[in-house]
């Protein structure tokens, strides 16, 4: 306990820069995730295919590779970002399409007779898409994407072997440093991680209670 004591400044610094990773990463990949969504429902053929190859590319790309890609050869294409920015880039990109697919299965529970009921009062598609389907689709799907947020905390550790100080490079320092105690301190990195994943599970459960559309 004196390794995680003694360098808890480290460790907070670390903790922060994970919730940074979280926050901004998960906003903009719920953004891209809800635009590629939609995308993939639009009865426009080319942006139901440029979703779907998206979404299947990204998805079956390793997370280290989006990383390796935004951490190197951003650099080399002319891009000057920090590496907070550019892991906040492919983290972004990464979760991007698990939100999607997550948000699609719930556009998929929305019952047909809404977006009918939305077209006989003589909305267009972006009007029944987005004032219609996918507030539903949202409630009908935020423990799932809770738990694509709750991946994402936990992917955040990967940027940690791309120069960026997160949680986890924190921990991995601190244990070159104090081998004696290498099992504490790795026990700590595992409490912090818990401090942003165990209320992101109580809050979905919660909100699955009093938020989710009854099928």
């Amino acid at each position: 306990m004196d390794a995680i004591i003694d360098n808890l400044p480290l460790y907070l610094e670390g903790f922060g820069t994970t919730l940074l990773l979280l926050v901004v990463s998960g906003l903009a990949a719920l953004v891209i995730g809800t635009l590629i969504a939609a995308m993939r429902i639009s009865p426009v053929a080319s942006l139901r295919w440029f979703a779907t190859v998206y979404t299947e590319f990204v998805r079956n790309t390793p997370l280290t590779l989006v990383l390796f890609f935004c951490i190197f050869v951003l650099p080399l294409l002319d891009v000057r970002l920090d590496f907070v920015t550019r892991a906040i880039i492919g983290l972004s990109v990464y979760t991007s399409p698990f939100v999607a697919e997550a948000l699609r299965s719930g556009v998929n529970g929305v019952p047909i007779g809404q977006a009918e009921a939305a077209r006989s009062v003589g909305f267009g598609f972006r009007q029944t898409v987005g004032l219609v389907v996918l507030p539903q689709a949202f409630r009908m799907t935020i423990p799932p994407l809770i738990n694509v947020f709750i991946a994402l905390t936990k992917n955040t550790s990967v940027a940690g072997g791309f120069f960026v100080v997160e949680l986890f490079a924190v921990g991995r320092t601190v244990a070159n440093a104090r081998g004696d105690q290498v099992i504490p301190v790795l026990l700590g990195v595992a409490a912090f991680y818990l401090l942003i994943t165990v209320p992101l599970g109580l809050l979905a459960a919660r909100l699955e209670r009093r938020w989710v559309v009854q099928r």
